[in-house]
């Protein structure tokens, strides 16, 4: 498919429906607005959300003007709106959008856009900002986690999850997780995890009291929600904190209230998309302070599992929902 200044190649779908419903199409380049860059995509990551916009289960937030999926990129700026100051055309930059990542271009707020540390590939950048923005502001910001503390991280072998256990580590915390594979509980141990629960052959709740020696943990990490609800806030120390993260088991689950009010145990929910604009940049600007200089050094650092053309955009969605993927799937354009 070829392109022009004006014209962009973009996945788009006519329905909902599996990864069989993407069309990469030409669409309009977009115009940024007076406090927006443009920016020329080189690489997209994939993440859940994705999963759930194509197949019509995540209505976006109002006020999102791409249908166009895809929430962090990596690129150049192409073009800048009348207010932008600091950046200039051809810089490498990379960030969280509000959708239309899965393009040729997309346009990102001035006050999200984080300059390329340089030697970092675009694929690296692209991978980044999602899983630890999530990691810091779950852990850090709402989970006070500090050092000698413990934490469950579940899914600990997704991008969002091995940010989590090298997060929880660099500030000196104590990481269990649950993975559903052996190979997978390899790799995590690697990242600085203690001990990992195999959920498919494991029940966390019954093995974490053995491998903190009764204590429990402070915080757990939950991207699964519906069924876990009950046993996360069983292996919870007295004023521990659930944080919900994400729903792949599904909106409900039974709540022992009593459980709750006795050990004065906190539910703590959050998502970063439906965040308004100025908390967006504040998220940015933490990430920056904290952790960008850890990624510039190689203390921390994301952790790729696969990338792919744009082209076969299907074929990616597909590797992640059959979740034998480690770390962050990324498209490459």
């Amino acid at each position: 498919m070829r392109t022009t200044d004006a014209v962009m190649r973009a996945v788009t779908q006519d329905r909902p429906g599996g990864p069989e419903v993407f069309r990469l199409c030409a669409l309009p380049r977009p115009v940024p607005g007076p406090r927006q860059l443009r920016v020329r995509v080189r690489a997209s990551a994939l993440n859940r959300g994705d999963i759930l916009q194509r197949s019509g289960a995540y209505p976006l937030p109002p006020g999102v003007a791409s249908p166009v999926i895809g929430v962090e990129v990596a690129g150049e700026v192409e073009a800048r709106g009348a207010e932008v100051h600091g950046f200039e055309p051809g810089q490498r930059v990379f960030g969280l959008v509000d959708g239309g990542g899965y393009a040729d271009a997309c346009l990102m707020e001035a006050g999200m856009a984080i300059p390329m540390p340089a030697g970092w590939s675009f694929v690296e950048a692209a991978a980044t900002p999602e899983a630890f923005f999530t990691a810091h502001e779950a852990l850090l910001e709402l989970g006070g986690l500090r050092a000698g503390q413990a934490v469950l991280v579940h899914a600990g072998g997704s991008g969002v999850g091995t940010a989590c256990i090298q997060v929880a580590r660099a500030v000196g915390a104590r990481v269990f997780f649950t993975v559903s594979t052996e190979a997978k509980r390899r790799r995590c141990l690697a990242l600085g995890g203690e001990a990992g629960v195999l959920r498919t052959e494991q029940d966390f709740a019954r093995e974490l009291p053995v491998l903190t020696g009764g204590a429990g943990v402070d915080l757990v990490a939950d991207f699964v929600g519906g069924a876990a609800l009950a046993r996360n806030l069983s292996v919870l120390k007295f004023g521990g904190c659930l944080l919900l993260l994400g729903v792949l088991d599904g909106m409900e689950g039974a709540l022992d209230v009593r459980q709750a009010i006795l050990r004065r145990l906190q539910l703590r929910g959050m998502s970063l998309r439906p965040l308004p604009l100025e908390e967006k940049v504040a998220v940015t600007r933490r990430f920056r302070e904290r952790w960008l200089p850890e990624l510039e050094a190689g203390r921390v650092r994301p952790i790729i599992d696969s990338t792919f053309p744009l082209e076969r955009v299907a074929d990616a969605h597909r590797r992640m929902e059959s979740n034998a993927s480690f770390g962050k799937i990324v498209l490459e354009l």
